[in-house]
């Protein structure tokens, strides 16, 4: 019997997607369940299971886009496994195949004197040539030789110009690699929100002393107790939460004339997995406690890392938070995920000299950033948004913790 793989529906609004790697040959006999491709959606890199055994026959290549629904693949399902490649040759063909392999390499050792007398070569340069261009910083194969053979000469060397593009004689190759579809949504989608909303950045400062001596408390007993560790981000949810709710036109996004406000809190947050970022979400992360929120982004982080994120869990989301701090960067402006209306911009951690009560200190001190579309968020909402972001990370245990670090982190 033949069975006619289609393309599955990866997401409701995926109409196409892309055959990024095959996993298999044609030909080849695959197991039920097996991974026999990758394939590219607008949103995410999925692997695509083998629906029975059989030997398989590729109907499309590497590259191709095929719309969900069309045929991708066969498989003869009543063609039994083959053998092993070693179990079905026989004793006398592999003792031939050896004595041939050994003969060869007789050969081949023999051909070696007589490879190491040949002489100067076309293109090869005599030994006075070789100090002058060497002396030039002139590669060889840039200079036409006038010698017997095309062997350079000492004149030629000497009369060898270095080319003025590149006087050091270095590479000038390139490499031509074509876009996934995965990449190309994400270039059409940045390309768009700057674009198609009126985007701002604002900036301010935090000080995460507070946090620090929190996490150096408790971070060894909450691993201990909750096995995963206490983060960053719990803190940086919980604060962007805070402030989405008493700002919720930063919880709003543009539909047509109307404007949609939500009364939960779904938040994306960036990850970096093998086929480039990815933003799964955090649903309904205002019910979510400090546990809730860091088992949560540690399994998005998995799952991103490992190639397993799917469709439904990048859909949607009211906000994101982009950690760039993690890959040392001080400042940056966001861009917008659309057709969110606002992200927030983590970035490194460094000491630096503040003042406090009066006296300059030492704090350490992490740069924050809101980018957010202006026409549906006003300077005071923006503003007032990441003020609040701070005073939450700045004063954790009032703000986020209701004054109970022990019944906030579950301890």
């Amino acid at each position: 019997m033949i069975l006619e793989m289609k393309v599955p529906s990866p997401g409701e609004s995926i109409t196409e997607v892309e055959i990024a790697e095959w996993l298999v040959k044609d030909g080849d006999y695959v197991e039920k369940d097996q991974a026999i491709a990758e394939v590219d959606s607008d949103k995410a890199t999925l692997e695509l299971p083998a629906e029975e055994s059989g030997i398989i026959t590729l109907k499309a290549e590497e590259g191709d886009a095929v719309g969900v629904g069309e045929v991708v693949c066969l498989i003869d399902t009543s063609a039994s496994k083959p053998e092993g490649a070693k179990e079905t040759k026989s004793t006398s063909e592999e003792d031939t195949a050896a004595k041939a392999s050994e003969e060869k390499a007789a050969v081949v050792k023999d051909k070696k004197p007589a490879e190491t007398a040949k002489t100067y070569a076309s293109g090869s340069p005599s030994p006075a040539a070789r100090k002058i261009l060497d002396e030039k910083d002139i590669l060889a194969s840039a200079v036409q030789g006038t010698g017997k053979d095309g062997r350079i000469t000492k004149e030629d060397a000497m009369n060898a110009v270095p080319s003025m593009g590149s006087p050091t004689g270095g590479k000038r190759g390139e490499t031509r690699t074509k876009l996934s579809m995965l990449r190309r949504k994400v270039a059409e989608r940045l390309v768009a929100a700057k674009n198609e909303t009126a985007m701002l950045t604002t900036f301010n400062e935090v000080d995460m002393s507070a946090i620090f001596e929190l996490r150096n408390t408790y971070k060894e007993p909450f691993k201990e107790k909750h096995d995963v560790g206490l983060g960053f981000m719990s803190f940086f949810t919980k604060a962007v939460i805070r402030a989405l709710q008493l700002f919720p036109a930063v919880n709003s996004m543009i539909d047509g004339k109307d404007m949609i406000t939500y009364d939960f809190c779904d938040i994306s947050i960036a990850v970096s997995g093998p086929k480039g970022l990815m933003v799964p979400i955090i649903r309904n992360a205002e019910n979510l406690t400090f546990r809730g929120i860091e088992a949560e982004v540690k399994r998005l982080a998995i799952r991103a890392r490992e190639g397993q994120i799917t469709v439904d869990e990048m859909t949607g989301g009211t906000f994101t938070i982009s950690n760039g701090g993690v890959f040392g960067s001080m400042l940056s402006t966001p861009i917008i995920n659309p057709p969110q209306s606002g992200i927030l911009g983590m970035h490194n951690i460094v000491e630096r000299p503040v003042v406090k009560d009066g006296a300059v200190a030492i704090a350490p001190i992490m740069y924050v950033a809101l980018s957010y579309d202006h026409r549906i968020i006003d300077g005071k909402e923006s503003v007032g948004f990441l003020v609040a972001v701070k005073e939450a990370l700045e004063n954790p245990v009032e703000h986020l913790m209701d004054g109970n670090i022990e019944k906030a982190l579950e301890m």
